[in-house]
């Protein structure tokens, strides 16, 4: 390589090196092209969402009696969908809250998505009340979910 050649190279390199134009509407477009981007994936992602096939349904579950005693007994816990549909082969899960039970109490709900789970609920001393957790496990079929707090059974002192 000549001389001449090296020369001219290394005087790009300053030149651009020093040259401050160069990036000076990058950043600007860089924030630009985010900010369209993320409009962009919002609007998609509501769209997706308003799907009906890609949604999932939340179920609630609806204990009778919601208001107890401590003592063995019987609860019906009822699984329904938002339209108010009783939901069969789903799995209730009862655990003591603030009151205690022994473990962890399981039952499938029937046909008619009634699931009746025997419990026996006790209070602490100087404890007026408590409450036994309700949770539901959906069944396998259906795109059912249960992400939100289910109606807790309070337990009273008589």
């Amino acid at each position: 390589m000549s001389d001449r050649t090296h020369d001219s190279r290394t005087a790009n390199r300053r030149t651009f090196s020093t040259d401050t134009r160069a990036i000076e509407g990058l950043p600007v477009r860089l924030v630009i092209a985010l900010v369209v981007g993320v409009a962009s994936l919002s609007v998609m992602m509501g769209m997706i969402g308003d799907i009906d096939g890609l949604a999932a349904t939340e179920l609630d579950a609806q204990p009778q009696p919601e208001v107890t005693t401590p003592g063995e007994q019987s609860i019906d816990v009822a699984v329904v969908d938002p339209d108010g549909s009783r939901v069969a082969d789903a799995t209730v899960i009862v655990r003591g809250g603030s009151a205690r039970i022994d473990g962890v109490v399981t039952a499938e709900t029937n046909g008619e998505g009634i699931a009746t789970v025997d419990v026996d609920p006790e209070l602490g001393p100087n404890q007026a009340d408590g409450t036994l957790t309700i949770d539901v496990k959906p069944p396998a079929e259906g795109d059912y979910v249960d992400e939100r707090g289910n109606t807790e059974v309070l337990v009273v002192e008589e």
